[in-house]
């Protein structure tokens, strides 16, 4: 049996940043993980993440990404990866516009709200500037839009990758292919089973993204639904625009029938772009997801979105892979004490808008669980605001 003041279990966007936090503390921590992170079986992978400082899904969010932001320009500054880029992001709504996402209705409106409360530079765009400064998209002409130049991307298996090598670096354990069995409160402490053996800590930061159900009580489970996404990944035309970071901004685009796409520009001197959509009305489990994606899915979100909307892009689909996203009922992060399981701490920052809040979300973790408290106001994440479901 080893001892661990803190053991986390699961080396996601969440976990590897907590990791990489504690090390950086001179905690003695050990990361857990049932595949060989960074990895493709989970929610953090597919090369990029739209990262953005006015958080449509809450005000709450923005103090989490700006501090990911300095947490990204340290591990690069350490690490020599390139890992945040800043090319501006566009929120797009046609008219009569539904939610751009993650179930969150006047997303626009809320994110317009939010950069004006914390000051974020930005400016308001009609269909005819989108056209004039952004003709990679084919607009109908009743467009409203949101432009943020600090908004960007991040890649999540370097973020990964750079938070692990730098945790190991500093002391860090860290156990790759080990899968967690059960985890048991026992002597002031909690003792997790793995298949390799039997680790005790003071505590757990219990942070597995779409297994977190294999963790909770049966009345907890309607907390966490589990949805297969696709991200495709389209050739772009021997004639199209410049789709080049700083051509293009990544960007989120609600349109009037109430579906919603997002994408990027093409990176790293690729002739591709990588475009998705959110499929949250069939939910599944982690290990039933399919990990193989069906050529007919890509070419229907060609079809049905991107081949008006993104005309430098042809319909040859180049590659695709699958996503995980676990859903709370009202997509907003849990981050509190596991009910059931005193010393351990829930964590699912998650709702398929997580990875861009996931170094500050660590740092705050790193802190709660070393100092009880945090310099973010993670309240919001708590568990009782689902009143009789905890």
């Amino acid at each position: 049996m080893s001892r661990y003041e803190v053991a986390v279990v699961g080396l996601g966007a969440a976990g590897a940043a907590t990791l990489y936090q504690l090390a950086q503390r001179g905690i003695r921590a050990v990361g857990i993980d049932r595949f060989s992170p960074p990895h493709i079986y989970g929610s953090t992978h597919g090369d990029t993440r739209i990262t953005r400082e006015a958080i449509g899904e809450g005000e709450a969010y923005t103090p989490l990404v700006q501090r990911s932001h300095a947490i990204w320009r340290e591990l690069e500054a350490e690490t020599g990866q390139d890992l945040l880029t800043q090319c501006g992001g566009l929120i797009l709504e046609s008219a009569g516009g539904g939610p751009a996402g993650h179930h969150r209705h006047e997303f626009l409106a809320s994110t317009i709200a939010c950069a004006n409360r914390y000051g974020i530079k930005h400016e308001l765009l009609d269909a005819a500037d989108v056209a004039r400064r952004f003709p990679q998209f084919g607009l109908d002409g009743n467009e409203s839009a949101y432009y943020e130049p600090s908004a960007g991307f991040v890649r999540p298996e370097r973020c990964v990758d750079a938070q692990l090598t730098v945790a190991a670096r500093l002391g860090a354990e860290i156990r790759r292919d080990e899968r967690v069995l059960a985890m048991e409160s026992s002597g002031g402490g909690v003792e997790v089973r793995t298949n390799g053996g039997v680790i005790d800590a003071d505590k757990v930061v219990l942070a597995v993204g779409a297994w977190v159900r294999d963790f909770v009580a049966v009345e907890q489970l309607q907390l966490f639904s589990i949805y297969r996404q696709v991200l495709s990944w389209f050739e772009l035309r021997p004639n199209a625009v410049d789709h080049t970071p700083g051509a293009m901004p990544v960007f989120i685009w609600g349109l009037s029938d109430g579906s919603a796409f997002y994408g990027f520009p093409a990176i790293d001197g690729t002739r591709e772009i990588k475009v998705a959509d959110e499929q949250l009305d069939t939910a599944t489990a982690a290990d039933e997801a399919s990990l193989e994606v069906d050529p007919d899915e890509p070419r229907h979100l060609h079809e049905s979105l991107i081949s008006k909307r993104l005309p430098g892009l042809s319909s040859h689909c180049l590659r695709a892979v699958r996503c995980l996203y676990t859903v709370t009922p009202d997509a907003n992060f849990i981050i509190d004490d596991h009910p059931d399981l005193p010393g351990v701490l829930l964590v699912s920052p998650c709702s398929g808008h997580g990875f861009k809040h996931s170094a500050g979300v660590g740092e705050a973790i790193a802190q709660r669980v070393t100092t009880g408290g945090s310099d973010a106001d993670l309240s919001p994440f708590r568990l009782d605001r689902f009143g009789a479901a905890v």
